[in-house]
Parts: structure tokens; sequence; C-alpha cells
């Protein structure tokens, strides 16, 4: 594993910045609502290869930039030419993207600001935690837009999270669920007018709690929605219980001395 020193990667649409060990990823096409384009959705994948290659990096957040949305869906510039091969491969380079993200090996908070649909309610579905400001608004629009499909993989993502009947319902009347209705779905964590001030406080605390422990969790939750029921999950124990800061955290708590977590 390497360490980087902090520092910012700036494209036109994607800003990647390193800083106090926290990986920002913001969606920087605030005209047009942050909708992405194919490299904005290679950038993302380029970013969580470096989440995960850094061990200097504990958390990574996702954000729009701009109060208007967090992202308001794929360019939909980029679908004029296409027909049903081009939809498939389309389909399944999304997936590609998301499954990336789903696997990334630190926690990773989403920073919801306005709208969040489409391809934008897929990315911050892959986040472990999401903070959403009161005019967030969450939807998959297409029935009455531009009539096109999710893969099973976005859907049953969807379904997992919010909930079989209320996604099918947010689909087929193309209707966007509010912030207070996401918070009662479970969906997001907390709705706040300083989500800044709140994401910092959130990855202030991950950074301060094992980074195996956490891993372990998500990579657990991630197994688990693969398989769609149980998993082998016999090398992860082993390597919590094998590690480095099991170990000495043990010692640290019953010493009561501070531990500070290596990651290892």
């Amino acid at each position: 594993m390497m360490h980087t020193p902090d520092r910012k990667e700036t494209t036109d649409n994607l800003l990647v910045d390193r800083a106090d060990g926290v990986l920002t990823v913001t969606f920087n096409r605030p005209e047009a609502r942050n909708a992405m384009t194919w490299d904005m959705y290679m950038g993302l994948a380029e970013a969580c290869e470096t989440a995960g290659a850094d061990d200097g990096i504990r958390v990574m957040v996702m954000q729009g930039a701009g109060p208007k949305a967090f992202v308001a869906g794929t360019d939909i510039a980029q679908f004029t030419e296409f027909d049903g091969a081009a939809g498939v491969a389309y389909e399944k380079r999304i997936s590609e993207v998301l499954a990336r993200l789903c696997a990334v090996n630190v926690p990773v908070i989403a920073a919801i600001d306005g709208y969040c649909v489409g391809g934008g309610l897929g990315i911050a579905a892959c986040a472990d935690v999401r903070i959403a400001s009161p005019r967030a608004r969450f939807g998959v629009p297409i029935a009455r837009t531009l009539g096109n499909c999710l893969s099973a993989d976005t859907l049953g993502l969807l379904i997992e999270l919010l909930g079989r009947a209320r996604v099918v319902d947010m689909l087929l009347r193309a209707r966007f669920l509010d912030a207070d209705e996401a918070l009662g779905a479970g969906f997001v964590g907390l709705v706040t007018d300083d989500i800044a001030e709140a994401t910092a406080e959130w990855a202030n605390t991950l950074k301060g709690h094992a980074p195996l422990t956490m891993w372990s969790v998500k990579e657990v939750v991630r197994r688990l929605s693969e398989s769609g029921g149980t998993v082998d999950d016999q090398d992860i124990v082993h390597r919590i219980y094998g590690s480095e800061d099991f170990h000495n955290a043990v010692h640290a708590f019953v010493s009561k001395t501070p531990y500070e977590w290596r990651g290892r």
C-alpha cells in the first residue's frame, strides 16, 4: 500500500481532492446539474482505485458542485445514437462502475444537495451512508422522460435500500422522493441545512474507527447483496482476528491505554 501526500487532481468535470485522510470526489458540471459523461464515470472508477491503493485514505466522500444537484443522471446527449446493443453495453459499463464503487474498502459518504436522479441515484445507493439537504429529491423518472430502463443490478440495489413497493411505485409513477421520505425509508441517515459541516463530522468520526472492522461490515454486506443469502465469511473473520489492530487493541483496552488504528 502507498501513501500519497494531500493534493488535488482536477479535470473539467470531476474533481478529486485528497486532504487529511479523506478523498473527496466532486461531480463538477453544475451548469448541467452534474449530469454524468462517460469520462466522469471512468474518473469515478479511477477514484475508487485510488481510495483502495492509498493507505493514507480512510474515508471517501462524493458530492455535487452547486446547490441544484448531486447528480442528475447521465448526460442525455450521449444517448442520441443508441440502439439495443449500445444499451446493453452501456448498462454493463455502468454496472461495472457501480460494483467498483460498492467494493471500495473504506467508508463512502454521499453528500446529497438537490436532485439525485437516475444514474445519480445509483451512485448514491452505492455509498455506505448518505446525508441530504432539505432540497434533495430522489428518483428515476424515465417512464415519462426517456423511456429507457434500469439494469437488474441497479434495480436490485434500490429495492434492497428502499423496499420493493416504494421502488416500483417511484418508477411506475415517475415520482420523486423528498428528503423526509428518504430519511423515513432509511436511505439517508440525516437531513440537514449544513451538509458540509455534517459531512466533515461524519468523516472525522469514521476516520477514528477501526478500518478493518469497517471493511468487514462493507465486505459482508457486499457479498450478501451479490449472493442474496448466506456467504462464506471465514476469510474475513480470519483476517480481522489475525490482525495487528485486533491484537494490539485488545491489550490497549485491557490496560486502559489509547490505541491508534493502523488498518493492518
